[in-house]
């Protein structure tokens, strides 16, 4: 079999898979948030940590305990790493350096789980298991709740409240994250990855001498990574590593993990606001772009240029050979459109057009499908912008879901867009007018400035992935790496949620003759040409100087 129709059938294979899958999930998401009844483990949590999970809460105090629990899970993560060397399990590693911990900390409660350190020999079992691995749990079902309530904001009418934060983020986590979670980390299990709690051994002998490897609860850790949309690897080379990642099924599986809740939120989404349509057409923008960037990326992976290309059967360096170009190719987009972060090979050692297409992915904001929660909302966010640009061409008040987007929405909506790009872009300006940060580049030229434009990329659209190249653990990037992650994660929900507490408020509107009929493919075509033009405009000069400058010379 070629390597080329080997990644096409796993393409259709990831599809069909999803298909199956996205239906009863997005169904049973819809009931755990629109049920008013509780579990008695709920009861406990509420209970303990003194929430009433019954009351209804208006933006600013739905806002308010997002911030507030997020702000408590830095602390508590970082503290934890601050302490390692002195707690039990810790395998011996030292405690972590401020910079870095705070980097960390940063990383993990923002979802994005950028890591500038290796996993292996930094982090011992007990910060691993009680600190990383709670967050990535967390912290994805925070995205989820910011998500729902941006859509109770649809589906509400003449009220201000959008929901429960606390019951949201429990009910996430106990009802949905976990129980796949469990079922993942079997099927990991079963395929190779390891989960257990031995300390540091000796493996093998390797010219002359010995290899050194710990081991840790990864398949556990490995299965919410990828649900979760987080991305942060037990170890250093991610899941390009055999214990993360042992099998091509395996790859396949975890992509899999990776799209399942982003997608199915479509789901949930149309059901909830009453109208499956609505979710589709959500669904079928995610769903073309996602296709289109992975049949971009394996034409520019699998493109022969001269002998050595044609025989390794594609651009071959930086990847496993267990999982191939196709494999890879479809891992890199799955894991940039969404806010993921986790790799199975070196972004920075794709062509120069591969490594632009895994930047452009994340600079679309990490809407198709986008990470758990997050995705959703910031495509509707999107959605919200292509109905006003709607409105502007025919000359009437743009409508959405019943609600009518005025002036206040508008800014929102703009705010949001605009949050992320301005991170990215500034950060990256400073980093290369000074002098010191340039020292960590491996490369020169435009490939040594995707670098620092992809690090940036990646922390401010909460991604986590590395180019790979770049020495990222100093105390200028682990600063301003993780400030661009905490604003880039917590600004955005700002915007959302108070554009979901307007929406609230709003009495629905009847749909006329002339309202925009938002379930038609056309207004998916809109809104995925409005996404691309948008993007095109706001990150086009930066991606000449770095991957299309580097694609073009090659």
């Amino acid at each position: 079999m070629s390597p080329v129709l080997a990644g096409v059938l796993q393409m259709l294979a990831l599809i069909v898979a999803l298909g199956l899958a996205c239906r009863p999930l997005g169904d049973y998401m819809a009931k755990v948030y629109s049920s008013d009844k509780h579990l008695r483990v709920e009861k406990w949590i509420y209970r303990g940590i003194g929430a009433n999970p019954n009351t209804q809460m208006r933006w600013p105090a739905y806002l308010r305990s997002v911030l507030g629990f997020s702000a408590v899970s830095v602390l508590f993560l970082y503290l934890l790493q601050r302490l390692q060397g002195h707690l039990p399990g810790s395998l011996g590693f030292k405690s972590i350096d401020p910079d870095q911990a705070f980097n960390t900390a940063a990383s993990f409660v923002s979802n994005t789980n950028w890591q500038s350190y290796y996993g292996e020999q930094a982090m011992g079992h007990v910060v691993q298991t009680g600190g990383l691995a709670v967050q990535n749990f967390v912290s994805a079902s925070v995205g989820i709740a910011v998500a729902v309530a941006l859509v109770r904001g649809f589906a509400r009418s003449r009220t201000g409240e959008i929901g429960n934060f606390w019951s949201d983020l429990v009910r996430g986590t106990v009802r949905i994250l976990i129980p796949i979670s469990v079922i993942g980390a079997i099927v990991l299990v079963a395929c190779g990855a390891i989960q257990n709690f031995s300390g540091i051994h000796e493996v093998g002998q390797f010219m002359g001498g010995s290899q050194q490897w710990n081991g840790g609860a990864v398949a556990s850790q490995e299965a919410i990574k990828e649900l979760g949309t987080n991305g942060g690897g037990y170890f250093n080379a991610n899941s390009a590593h055999p214990f993360e990642n042992p099998t091509p099924f395996s790859n396949l599986f975890e992509i899999f993990l990776i799209l399942l809740i982003p997608f199915a939120l479509t789901r949930t989404f149309g059901r909830m606001v009453g109208s499956l349509k609505q979710g589709y057409a959500i669904l079928a923008a995610m769903v073309t772009i996602w296709v289109g960037f992975t049949a971009l990326m394996m034409w520019t992976e699998f493109a022969h240029h001269g002998p050595a290309f044609q025989i390794a059967g594609g651009a071959m360096e930086g990847k496993e050979t267990r999982f191939g170009v196709g494999g890879s190719s479809i891992f890199a987009v799955a894991t940039t459109l969404t806010s993921t972060g986790a790799v199975d090979s070196f972004h920075s050692s794709f062509t120069g057009l591969g490594g632009g297409i895994t930047l452009l992915s994340m600079q679309l904001g990490e809407i198709a499908p986008g990470g758990t929660g997050s995705g959703l909302y910031g495509m509707l966010i999107m959605a919200i912008i292509a109905v006003f640009i709607a409105g502007l061409m025919v000359g009437r008040t743009p409508e959405y879901l019943g609600k009518k987007i005025g002036t206040r929405e508008i800014k929102f909506a703009a705010c949001y867009i605009l949050i992320t790009p301005a991170l990215a872009l500034v950060f990256t300006a400073a980093a290369m007018a000074l002098p010191t940060p340039g020292h960590s580049m491996t490369n020169s030229g435009a490939h040594g400035f995707s670098e620092i434009l992809y690090a940036y990329t990646s922390g401010a659209n909460n991604n986590g992935s590395a180019f790979a190249g770049l020495n990222a653990d100093t105390q200028w990037f682990n600063t301003t790496i993780g400030l661009a992650m905490l604003l880039g994660r917590f600004l955005p929900m700002v915007f959302v949620l108070a554009l979901a507490g307007s929406l609230a408020e709003q009495r629905p509107v009847p749909a006329t003759a002339g309202t925009l009929r938002t379930e038609k493919p056309l207004f998916t075509g809109l809104l995925v040409g409005a996404i691309l033009i948008i993007t095109g405009l706001t990150y086009f000069p930066a991606l000449a100087l770095g991957p299309l400058a580097e694609g073009l010379a090659s």
